[in-house]
């Protein structure tokens, strides 16, 4: 195959893009060669294989069709109330737990009423609801006719999340404390409102020092680098090898150590890891635990949990470390949600941040009590999490904040899903699907990676150096260091075929590794996509031996 088109000086400029940017110009290159190869006649005769984003193309159908069967009940709680052309009332909450029962046995062959019938049955009884007011909850907000109150989130729908949180999030260990949680826009919100909320708070303050354990989800690199922030960044670095040319992406413990920095106020982290997607081994957690025991007892711990569900056995750092860690989680990828924007924040009622708010200067406590004031008659009595809603909606609008109803809901009903046997054994599916397309793209690039039990697979991150190193030697890894900018094998498999895949250096991670998402694409394409990652690797072994370096091996 020929080299790329671009020059070394182009693709150095095109590097200082973030991933998601760059991921773009790959999908141009892609799309732009498709069918320019002689005797294709058609642009489209080639496929192009963007294995660069994590959306999933698997969605949770049995909680949707339970949602839309609610829908139906709801409607016609409406029209109970007031019926005239398009035109019904709000739904009435005495007697709505025999309504709804009344509607299943009427309405049997209705797609979704079997399992809408379970969920509800479910949560009465392990969360004790009183009935009437728990359809009342499903109905009132399926409908969509209120805003919501409580505001961070629904009463219901709150005890419910917490209970998913608890069996996936916690292993069903989960800490003795209470979890209160805002339903936020997908955890992309979580983190722009965790953020921008600390340095209200005056918690965290520009220039402040914080810590990134990398490789790491993008936007946690680059927010930190704003000017509102201007964090100075420690990078915690997952260094470890498993073999000669084989990255175990585990972090040592002098790594690790770095926390126990008192100047550090605050790490984050995503686990599983976006991209290596491991989850965090108890020995790192445990020093986590140390250092915050020992030597940095106020260091706050911003943990992003949405791959969780795709280890066995998972459990976040959150039940290690309640008092110091908000928990953000995603039903996104899960249940094939991107589009639903669904997500918590979770913060036990035991926390460090309310600890540190009430100690602040007197001087910054009579900020936020002019901050919050048109909330509460006692302004400082104001928890974080509820201060986290407030600035979500520039506290002026706080009487309008929280996610919308029906979003709750469908949050509710993923959640419920997963208590039954029908999402356990869901989740094992979906399990299966990425591990079976990571073993497929591993034996089309014919490359090794660590064993690991705590694997998340939803995404893998390959260090193209490292694998240099190990099937050729050093002399071939120095040589592409040498010639090629990190970026450019992602160059010519846009350019030649039409693969897209993200650069691993955009996640802090090494600049010569790729991250491949392993949910987005049909099982075999990760075949093909291994197979064109080899030829790409083998052209690089083909113009190191014309250059004419001794010693070349097979």
């Amino acid at each position: 195959m020929p080299k790329t088109t671009f020059t070394r000086a182009e693709i150095q400029s095109f590097a200082q893009l973030s991933p998601f940017e760059l991921k773009d110009k790959f999908i141009q290159l892609a799309q732009a060669t498709q069918g320019d190869k002689p005797g294709q006649k058609e642009k489209s005769s080639a496929q192009m294989l963007n294995a660069g984003r994590g959306n999933p193309n698997w969605v949770a159908t049995g909680p949707r069709e339970a949602f839309y069967a609610l829908g139906y009940f709801a409607l016609s709680e409406s029209r109970r109330v007031w019926t005239a052309d398009d035109l019904g009332g709000m739904p009435e909450k005495k007697g709505s737990g025999d309504r709804f029962d009344m509607f299943v046995r009427r309405h049997p062959d209705l797609p979704g009423i079997e399992l809408l019938q379970k969920c509800v049955e479910y949560a009465i009884e392990r969360f004790g609801f009183d009935k009437d007011d728990f359809v009342h909850e499903l109905t009132d907000s399926s409908v969509g006719d209120n805003y919501p109150v409580p505001d961070r989130m629904l009463k219901h729908s709150e005890q419910i999340v917490r209970g998913y949180i608890a069996d996936e999030m916690f292993d069903k260990r989960p800490p003795s404390d209470n979890l209160s949680l805002f339903a936020t826009e997908g955890g992309t919100a979580a983190m722009c409102y965790i953020f921008d909320s600390l340095m209200k708070n005056g918690i965290l303050h520009k220039g402040d020092k914080i810590a990134l354990m990398v490789p790491v989800f993008t936007p946690y690199i680059e927010i930190p680098e704003l000017d509102t922030y201007e964090f100075d960044v420690t990078y915690v670095e997952a260094s470890k090898f498993a073999e000669a040319g084989v990255r175990e992406w585990r972090y040592p413990e002098e790594e690790v150590a770095k926390l126990a920095d008192p100047d550090i106020k605050l790490v984050c982290l995503v686990n599983p890891s976006n991209p290596p997607s491991l989850a965090l081994s108890q020995r790192v957690a445990n020093q986590i635990k140390q250092i915050v025991a020992t030597s940095n007892p106020n260091l706050l711990i911003v943990t992003d949990d949405v791959y969780g569900t795709f280890v066995d056995g998972f459990r976040s750092i959150a039940a290690d470390l309640p008092r110091n860690t908000l928990l953000v989680y995603s039903y996104s990828k899960h249940y094939g949600a991107t589009g639903w924007r669904l997500g918590v924040i979770g913060l036990h009622d035991d926390n460090v941040i309310d600890e540190l708010i009430a100690a602040l200067p007197q001087a910054e406590k009579d900020r936020l009590a002019k901050r919050y004031g048109t909330l509460s008659l006692n302004p400082e009595k104001i928890r974080f999490i509820d201060r986290l809603v407030a600035d979500s909606r520039q506290v002026a609008l706080n009487h309008t904040s929280g996610l919308s109803l029906p979003q709750q809901m469908i949050m509710v009903l993923f959640s419920l899903f997963d208590m039954q046997e029908e999402g356990q054994a869901y989740k094992l599916r979906i399990r299966a699907i990425v591990r079976r397309r990571l073993e497929l793209l591993l034996e089309g690039a014919g490359m090794k990676i660590s064993e690991d039990p705590q694997r998340a697979a939803y995404y893998i991150e390959l260090d193209l150096l490292a694998e240099a190193e190990r099937v050729h030697g050093k002399d071939f890894a120095d040589f592409l260091e040498k010639n090629y900018e990190p970026v450019d094998a992602l160059f010519r498999l846009a350019e030649q075929t039409h693969v897209v895949l993200l650069n691993g250096g955009g996640f802090d991670g090494p600049e010569w590794s790729v991250r491949v998402s392993l949910a987005n694409l049909d099982d075999l394409d990760y075949l093909k996509i291994g197979h064109h990652l080899r030829a790409i690797f083998n052209d690089y072994a083909s113009e190191w031996q014309a250059s004419g370096v001794e010693g070349v091996t097979g």
